[in-house]
């Protein structure tokens, strides 16, 4: 069994494979412009965010019904328990789906019957984060976070996401402001296309309390100190970074300098259908392209339930990090 993790990066829209695709498209209607799971797959190669992002839309299309996102989320937190995922956050676009003409409450609804019974089911506890589209305007993700306020009992946290470069987070200020107020947790994908000022600003404006990719925190000395000293984690996504052009090949990651650093960082899979990997998979192949030591590997996965949301729970995350001490090798 792999190590004990948890996994706080992770799109459910992005665990998509092509089989479930396809049976999606044919149970509701929708006709894919391939011609099979094989070609769609061969889709599957990116110049850039943009060019996967015009991927990731378009096969959400398929995604209609309470039946389709619970679908979604169980094959998800099946594979994930197989990678030793013992704890996801799993972020969540609803405004992808909602100008499809899928409203908030199918897409929750759907997902939260797989996550209700997720621990049951594959031994995983999960909170759920939704994600403003960060191409959207500020006026649409007030509306969407109004929108979501009936199901707030199943929403942790608000995140933001999709096209950085162009799309600073201070555009954000006022929903994040709201949401502090309604009690969510706050995080911000910056770093990954956008400069280390984006970091600076999610942190500053928005009061995030953990940042997603933060890869280029690096071309910043103070950045890199402030983040070792607040403990502000960062959830990298190593496969993710190498598909998406972020990173040349895997061998250049800047993780183990982000470890030596002092770095609180975490490994995940981000979309795990498109990018070649779910949470284990990240981590053995850091492991290979990397040389990380078992202790590096366990630093991680102790990194990834530090991070975790898990306040109202701390009996919880204690049990996960005593399983990571434990795990042999």
């Amino acid at each position: 069994m792999p190590i004990p993790k948890a996994e706080l990066h992770l799109h459910i829209e992005g665990t998509l494979e092509p089989e479930l695709a396809f049976a999606l498209a044919d149970r509701n209607g929708v006709e894919l412009p391939y011609a099979d799971t094989e070609e769609l797959r061969k889709a599957y190669l990116f110049e850039d965010l943009q060019t996967f992002l015009n991927l990731y839309y378009e096969l959400m299309a398929v995604l209609r019904t309470e039946r389709d996102f619970e679908e979604l989320a169980n094959a998800y937190l099946a594979r994930a328990a197989a990678q030793g995922v013992r704890h996801a956050e799993i972020f969540f676009d609803p405004q992808a789906h909602i100008a499809r003409g899928v409203d908030m409450g199918t897409v929750v609804e759907g997902l939260w019957r797989a996550l209700g019974s997720s621990e049951t089911n594959h031994g995983i506890s999960t909170r759920l984060i939704l994600c403003f589209l960060r191409d959207e305007s500020a006026d649409s993700a007030l509306r969407t976070l109004d929108a979501a306020k009936p199901y707030l009992d199943r929403i942790t946290g608000i995140g933001l996401d999709s096209a950085e470069v162009g799309h600073p987070p201070v555009k954000f200020r006022e929903v994040y402001e709201a949401a502090a107020a309604l009690g969510l947790r706050r995080v911000a994908h910056a770093g990954e296309e956008g400069p280390p000022a984006y970091i600076t600003e999610a942190l500053d404006v928005l009061g995030v309390e953990r940042i997603d990719h933060g890869l280029r925190c690096m071309e910043d000395e103070e950045l890199v100190e402030r983040l070792v000293r607040d403990r502000i984690p960062l959830t990298l996504c190593p496969l993710s970074n190498v598909r998406l052009r972020a990173v040349d090949v895997l061998a250049e990651h800047p993780l183990p300098a982000m470890l030596d650093a002092g770095l609180l960082c975490t490994v995940n899979s981000d979309d795990p259908a498109y990018f070649g990997g779910y949470a284990g998979d990240n981590f053995d192949a850091v492991r290979e392209a990397l040389g990380l030591t078992e202790e590096r590997l366990r630093e991680l996965a102790r990194n990834s339930f530090v991070a975790s949301f898990l306040e109202d729970d701390e009996g919880r995350r204690a049990g996960y990090l005593a399983e990571v001490e434990a795990y042999e090798f």
